[in-house]
């Protein structure tokens, strides 16, 4: 029998992925193309309420791609899901009509359903036994969720993430010893919440570009191999290492550093920061990493409905 063809879209509020399957009748699958693109769709929509053109029109233009990309597999189906920006945003529904005219019918999700996709995703790909919590971290919104084996618990969907935190706290470059620990007290206010509900936790997993461009620094990958960083594992003072190295140099000397893509060496130390405050509050001096995210939660839950 021939396998169907899905296409699944995450429309990020800081970066647009798309990942291509073929499902087997059996129910098993294998990934035939996956790719991911920082289009920071959510720049400066704290400060304005609304989407920028100009991240508009980048995200569209990429999306325009994946499209032309897609048909040549001749998809079955296609899932696309958007999250925080377009859950924020005055003038979403107009972005969302433009990307509906490329062909692609997306579905604004809750910040909880982040956190559960997540969750599904990471409990399959990693197989964890015991207690643990998945942070996901993206542009606009940072998910925790809690749960044990693939019983989820708990979630929560904080509205910060690494673009609206480095707008509201990073103003120098390299940033000033202050200004670090202003979002480092905000972020430990915040996973404080988190910590209370999920305390029983045994691991922490991370999810999202930020941890995974750790390990590829941590582990001197260039180019990327996500088959050497999913399942791996950082310890809390390779965490520290990275933040106070990459906070202590500019934007451009981030952007120096092969493993750093360009648009992320901007918003990087944001990301870290929530990484190295989480394992503080949660007293663990490893977290897990995960290649396995919404796109991938996605497709299981289709998987469940077949």
């Amino acid at each position: 029998m021939k396998p169907k063809i899905v296409v699944l879209i995450d429309i990020g509020t800081y970066s647009t992925r798309m990942l291509i399957v073929a499902v087997h009748g059996d129910g098993s699958f294998n990934e035939i193309f996956s790719v991911g693109r920082i289009t920071a769709l959510g720049r400066k929509l704290k400060e304005t309420g609304y989407l920028q053109k100009e991240a508009m029109e980048e995200t569209l233009s990429v999306l325009r791609e994946y499209v032309l990309i897609a048909k040549e597999y001749h998809p079955d189906k296609k899932l696309a899901v958007a999250t925080q920006a377009c859950r924020e945003a005055k003038n979403a529904p107009e972005f969302l009509e433009r990307v509906k005219q490329l062909g692609v019918d997306v579905k604004v999700i809750s910040g909880e359903e982040e956190a559960s996709l997540s969750f599904l995703a990471t409990s399959k790909a990693l197989n964890i036994q015991d207690k643990f919590v998945v942070i996901d971290q993206g542009g606009g919104s940072t998910e925790f969720s809690y749960g044990e084996k693939d019983k989820l618990i708990k979630a929560i969907s904080f509205p910060f993430g690494i673009v609206n935190l480095t707008e509201r706290f990073i103003k120098s470059d390299p940033p000033k010893p202050h200004e670090l620990d202003s979002l480092q007290e905000f972020l430990k206010a915040q996973i404080d919440t988190a910590y209370k509900e999920m305390k029983d936790a045994n691991q922490l997993v991370g999810l999202g570009g930020t941890i995974t461009t750790v390990v590829a620094l941590e582990k001197s990958l260039y180019p990327y191999d996500s088959k050497k960083v999913h399942g791996s594992t950082l310890t809390y003072d390779s965490i520290k290492k990275w933040f106070e190295k990459l906070s202590s140099i500019t934007v451009s000397q981030r952007k120096s550093i092969p493993m750093i893509e360009d648009k992320r060496a901007e918003a990087i130390v944001s990301g870290i920061a929530i990484f190295k405050v989480a394992m503080e509050t949660f007293q663990k001096d490893t977290i897990k990493i995960s290649e396995w995210g919404i796109r991938h939660g996605l497709l299981l839950t289709y998987l469940q409905q077949l």
